[in-house]
């Protein structure tokens, strides 16, 4: 599991945040027909819910939105993920399918209102991992989005430097036909443990039943250390 520790200048911007880790051993696929159909009956509910203009409103995406402001970062120009995939949806258009671990991923974070990150953990380097704020002209390398500026946005940072926001996930530590062992980061800006526990469980149970994930856990961390489950 990865020792995920938040920084002054993050918990000034972000006070209440609740992330969630989420770590196990997988098989990627292609996507099955099983996990598209959950992905379309999830997509269903939220059109149910919300419209383009009212999706800003949900709770996760709200909460998200305020910690960007709090830290001096744009979050219409920067959107959260979580608003980007639900903004396409409500657009009507149609959600791209990539594989069976960025698809059950993007099912969690469309479910719950969150941020999430589906990273090859094999590619994040060491166990010590930071949560701060991005620095001026430091480099990151996003998927789809090439370089963009991650000053002052929600990072996380291993040895060899950042590896993932909530706006974007980055080419170095994304998921490969081949990634054996999946990292799932959720972030709950909201600071509703309960929430996330329960998103972090949801993500469990669908890498279980369409990655074959072995030694699955997750641990909650923030502002208060949380127990390994």
């Amino acid at each position: 599991m990865l020792n995920i520790q938040t920084t002054p200048a993050f918990r000034e911007a972000c006070p209440p945040f609740v992330g969630a880790a989420v770590t196990a051993y997988v098989t990627n696929s292609p996507t099955s027909p099983a996990l598209w159909r959950e992905m379309s009956e999830c997509s269903s509910r939220l059109r149910r819910c919300f419209t383009v203009d009212t999706i800003k409103e949900r709770v996760g995406i709200a909460a998200t939105r305020a910690a960007y402001k709090r830290a001096g970062k744009d979050p219409s120009r920067y959107r959260p993920a979580s608003e980007q995939l639900a903004r396409r949806l409500l657009q009507g258009k149609e959600l791209y399918s990539v594989d069976t671990l960025v698809d059950a991923v993007n099912l969690v974070s469309l479910a719950y209102g969150y941020s999430t990150a589906a990273l090859d953990r094999d590619r994040i380097v060491g166990t010590d991992v930071t949560l701060d704020l991005g620095l001026e002209d430091e480099p990151y390398e996003a998927i789809g989005r090439g370089t963009i500026n991650i000053a002052r946005l929600p990072v996380y940072r291993d040895a060899a430097g950042p590896f993932a926001t909530p706006t974007s996930d980055s080419t170095r530590t994304r998921i490969q036909p081949d990634t054996a062992r999946v990292t799932v980061l959720i972030n709950g800006y909201d600071g509703d443990a309960q929430r996330v526990t329960l998103a972090a469980r949801y993500t469990l149970a669908l890498l279980r039943r369409y990655a074959y994930a072995l030694h699955g856990a997750y641990t909650l961390y923030g502002a208060t250390p949380h127990p390994v489950r």
